[in-house]
């Protein structure tokens, strides 16, 4: 049985973390840590210097301030880490790929098999357009979301820009810019309203048509699910970076 730590257990997505897992056979919540107690049925620890049970993963659904905590514990005590969070910065993201020399870090900006397959479809895309398209990336989220844009947006946005060197410049903002659109460029536009879980289209505009590659999803449970592989998958590896391309084969 695999013994999981949930880091921001008591928020939406620990919850959700926590009743994908009561399904699971072969996995159980040992403790979470968070803030808050909403009185979940095991053990909420405050920060993470205090947990005193043992545990063969973390699944984090918290917060990018949690970071440093998280890695330090995962660290000292060599326990895989699944990081399912939002929001990093460049530095942030360094640390995170230098603490996974030390132990196994699972890590993407999104954890849907639906979002990573547009993303290697997207791939395909811009390999096979070439640069007689532009790319513009729209994403829609709920209007009590932190980040903008999206994890997920600046995913596929990487993965077009991948085949190009990339070299393409990431246009967020062109209120400003009274000027034509470079071909340089990729923009990414993000809309936040109502309680919309998560959509992010890829357009390729090209000369008379245009091509769009889609991605929504229902419910917060598909990322729920997604980590939980993750940890399965992750428990027992060694120290390394890993993310979905390592449990699924889209070639």
């Amino acid at each position: 049985m695999i013994r999981a730590i949930i880091s921001g257990a008591c928020g939406t997505m620990g919850r959700n973390v926590a009743e994908c897992i009561e399904k699971d056979s072969n996995i159980q919540v040992v403790a979470g840590v968070d803030k808050f107690n909403n009185g979940a049925p095991f053990h909420i620890f405050s920060k993470f210097s205090s947990i005193n049970v043992p545990a063969d993963v973390i699944i984090d659904f918290s917060n990018v301030s949690a970071l440093d905590d998280l890695l330090d514990f995962a660290v000292e005590t060599h326990t895989p880490v699944v990081i399912a969070t939002t929001g990093y910065t460049d530095e942030q993201i360094a640390k995170i790929k230098e603490c996974s020399k030390k132990t196994a870090i699972f890590f993407t900006f999104n954890f849907s098999l639906g979002v990573n397959l547009i993303c290697s479809l997207a791939k395909k895309a811009a390999a096979i357009l070439g640069d007689g398209f532009d790319v513009e990336i729209i994403e829609k989220h709920h209007n009590q979301k932190l980040d903008a844009p999206s994890g997920t947006a600046i995913m596929l946005a990487n993965s077009v820009n991948e085949v190009f060197d990339n070299k393409l410049n990431y246009e967020y903002d062109r209120h400003s810019k009274r000027e034509k659109r470079p071909k340089n460029e990729i923009g990414i536009h993000s809309i936040r309203g109502g309680t919309i879980v998560g959509e992010h289209d890829v357009v390729f505009a090209g000369n008379d048509e245009v091509i769009t590659i889609s991605h929504s999803a229902a419910s917060k449970k598909v990322f729920a699910s997604g980590a939980v592989a993750a940890a399965k998958f992750i428990v027992k590896k060694q120290s390394g970076l890993y993310d979905m391309n390592n449990i699924i084969d889209f070639d």
